[in-house]
């Protein structure tokens, strides 16, 4: 069986996060997929950053929401790298994607995306939200998404069947075996994150998971060999 390894918003160990240069980088570094995050700027872009706010990732400050896709271009995301939308993404690389999406909003916005360009089989829909996956499901036929869950996953099995997903992506660090045997019987595929390390590259492979999201590219050469 096939062990996936995706490029945690581009390879954001070595390139500024959810940028065309750490996008690329992945793609470069052979990655099986690339996962990105999606929000709406003020005017309605699917803007690709992680956070709500740009203060983290940029020389800027306030919300995703509150500023133009004019706006958001004037900052610099890491390294003279400016915040791309989602489209960019898409002609800049051609790996499957994770796009990750933080609510109803931008769910309707990537369901747009997804039916102009025929993409549902390059793209898998992520979120933490159930009503998220829900609404996508409702609007693209055919979509592969997954749940993403952190800390609660002792319910996440029940969750995903109840939205349609075909998968769970969960934080290694709080994930069971008994939750990766539960999910694998019930069919669905399990990828961890974050796996950055070797330790955490042998308890995601004792867990028996699908895959593993890192920041690390190497993480996918030694993970093609590591038992």
């Amino acid at each position: 069986m096939s062990f996936l390894t995706i490029g945690h918003r581009g390879v954001m160990g070595v390139a500024p996060e959810n940028t065309l240069r750490s996008f690329v980088h992945a793609e470069r570094a052979g990655m099986d997929a690339i996962e990105l995050d999606l929000h709406l700027s003020k005017d309605g872009a699917l803007v690709v950053m992680h956070d709500a706010d740009v203060d983290r990732t940029t020389d800027g400050t306030g919300p995703v929401s509150g500023k133009t896709l004019a706006e958001l271009r004037e900052l610099d995301a890491g390294d003279g790298e400016r915040v791309p939308v989602f489209e960019e993404v898409l002609d800049a690389v051609r790996a499957p994607l994770q796009a990750e999406i933080k609510d109803v909003a931008a769910a309707r916005a990537l369901a747009a995306v997804l039916n102009d360009r025929d993409l549902t089989g390059r793209v898998e829909v992520l979120s933490f939200h159930d009503e998220a996956l829900a609404e996508i499901r409702g609007l693209v036929p055919g979509v592969r998404t997954a749940l993403v869950a952190d800390r609660r996953q002792d319910d996440v099995v029940e969750r995903a069947l109840a939205v349609g997903a075909g998968a769970l992506v969960l934080n290694v660090r709080h994930l069971t075996l008994h939750t990766v045997e539960r999910a694998h019987a019930a069919g669905l595929k399990v990828v961890g994150w974050v796996v950055n390390t070797q330790d955490d590259l042998r308890l995601a492979r004792a867990l028996g998971l699908d895959g593993a999201t890192t920041d690390r590219p190497e993480i996918r050469r030694t993970g093609r060999f590591t038992a």
